[in-house]
């Protein structure tokens, strides 16, 4: 997982960032967690929910950015806040096990779906909840036009490897991972139709996202070479209403399971 993250490029679109995780949130099906651990916590938003929502339970915010755990950490100093990477952090080897495991827009980023979710599942006491939401967008214009420039371009060879074309899976793999492990699971999918203000938003929501990886592998000029090649497809693919406003529809990708 990148670990050099800008929290405040990523928080630029905080509002529409963090509705996913709200409406998670509300379906996870626990009335008074004891402790409750956020995978991928970036500046803390999400777990400033989590501990609002149940204010007696110990609270955990897990992220591998040491400066996203700073910016969490300045906001809500009552949370604790761990450094780590999430392929290797095992609920099992916390202070105390986990009754919620929650990961908002974080777990695409790791490879080994097939071990990493039902690891995650089993490790949690029979009742306890695992709650995920991941994009799933991969596939429309955003991603795939970041794809095409990242290929046509003189910088090839250097952004092969970093793309990542199919991070997140079809909804019935993770069924087929998880069903045999979980007493209860429910997936769905919903498509957001944000509505971005600027001249270039779909661009400045992938730069604190999934294009960074790409910019941070390139080296001036050719960073803002791309960035212009990238953005010009942008343009067409998400083109400015009247009013000024660019329609950005995002689908993302829910999972919860009841161990």
């Amino acid at each position: 997982m990148t670990t050099g993250w800008d929290p405040s490029k990523y928080l630029e679109f905080a509002g529409p960032r963090l509705q996913p995780a709200v409406d998670l949130l509300a379906r996870v099906p626990l009335a008074d967690p004891a402790v409750v651990y956020d995978l991928g916590c970036g500046a803390g938003n999400v777990t400033r929910l989590l501990a609002r929502r149940w204010p007696e339970a110990m609270v955990t915010g897990v992220d591998a950015s040491e400066a996203m755990l700073a910016a969490a950490a300045g906001a809500s100093p009552g949370v604790t806040w761990v450094r780590a990477d999430l392929r290797s952090w095992r609920s099992s080897s916390a202070p105390r096990p986990a009754d919620l495991v929650f990961s908002n827009a974080a777990l695409h980023w790791l490879d080994d779906h097939a071990g990493l979710f039902p690891r995650l599942l089993r490790e949690l006491r029979p009742g306890c909840v695992l709650a995920v939401q991941m994009p799933r967008n991969h596939q429309a214009p955003s991603h795939t036009e970041m794809v095409a420039a990242a290929r046509e371009g003189p910088w090839r060879d250097r952004l092969a490897p970093v793309l990542r074309q199919r991070p997140v899976a079809e909804p019935a793999v993770y069924y087929d991972l998880l069903a045999p492990h979980a007493g209860r699971l429910d997936l769905w999918e919903t498509e957001y139709l944000h509505v971005l203000e600027g001249e270039h938003p779909v661009v400045e929501w992938t730069r604190g996202s999934a294009l960074k990886p790409l910019l941070d592998a390139l080296a001036e000029p050719e960073r803002s070479a791309f960035l212009a090649a990238y953005a010009e497809r942008i343009a067409r693919a998400y083109p400015r209403r009247p009013d000024g406003r660019t329609l950005f529809p995002f689908r993302r990708l829910f999972l919860l399971a009841v161990r």
